[in-house]
């Protein structure tokens, strides 16, 4: 799908951030298109980056050239943060002139994250799966959001982690059957367990969005499937294993146009 004719006022980098975006995680675009152009033009580098980092660690199943993968990413960052002349990228250049200093710091830690995915050894316990949901949805809402205007931390954490575990309920089919073990505790009621965490931490968000500023609010349409993904889940957590978290498409669609519409995300 070619961008230009909707993203008009966008360069052809940020163009072909969309479109990585767009293949990668066609939710996240979704959300993404409903936010003004000035937002999306810093929304799609920072998403086209979190797409190419995730994927490192699955592309081999060797895991010193997985573990290359994320270096070049992390080394990417460190030359943004340092202020130093930055590699020629299709996503590397354009994410330069979004983040700040501390921005790549955060991001540094994202891909540090991601190392687990490249091995099969589950999390050492519940801490070490919170600083996995901090680090990675955490980290990359707090870039998003301090690209656009700015938010409060507390309201940033618990939306995150709600965020993250409702996309963490959804990918544990696909780890599973890549031989990973996503779950601390697999049973049925510690996964109603979790989806109801992550459901109080979107309560605890939602209670307080007016902390969020006015301008980077769109941003926080990235949440716009997440209650309704850990409600599922808490109701019915075999859903999970069997993959049938998430809604019809159309429903997904009017959720995300009346959310963009009244800015209750």
């Amino acid at each position: 799908m070619r961008l230009t004719g909707s993203c008009c006022a966008m360069d052809e980098a940020i163009i072909a951030c969309a479109e990585i975006v767009h293949r990668g995680d066609p939710e996240r675009f979704m959300a993404t298109m409903a936010a003004p152009v000035k937002i999306r033009e810093k929304l799609f580098p920072l998403y086209a980056f979190n797409i190419e980092v995730s994927r490192a660690p699955w592309v081999t199943q060797e895991s010193m050239i997985a573990e290359m993968r994320l270096q070049w990413w992390r080394d990417a960052l460190t030359e943004i943060g340092n202020g130093k002349q930055v590699r020629q990228h299709e996503v590397v250049t354009p994410l330069s002139q979004v983040l700040t200093v501390d921005d790549a710091a955060l991001l540094e830690q994202l891909v540090e994250a991601r190392r687990w995915d490249i091995y099969r050894d589950p999390f050492e316990d519940e801490a070490a799966f919170d600083r996995y949901i901090d680090m990675t949805a955490g980290n990359l809402l707090r870039v998003a959001v301090g690209a656009a205007g700015g938010g409060d931390e507390v309201v940033l954490q618990d939306a995150s982690r709600a965020q993250g575990i409702a996309n963490w309920l959804r990918a544990i089919p696909a780890l599973e059957q890549a031989g990973r073990i996503p779950l601390i505790d697999g049973r049925e009621a510690a996964v109603k367990a979790l989806a109801r965490d992550g459901l109080n931490a979107l309560a605890r968000a939602r209670a307080a969005r007016k902390q969020i500023s006015q301008d980077a609010r769109p941003v926080m349409l990235v949440l716009w499937q997440a209650g309704a993904v850990l409600r599922q889940a808490a109701a019915d957590p075999s859903m999970v294993k069997a993959g049938q978290l998430g809604r019809s498409q159309m429903r997904e669609r009017l959720s995300l146009m009346m959310r963009a519409a009244t800015k209750y995300w």
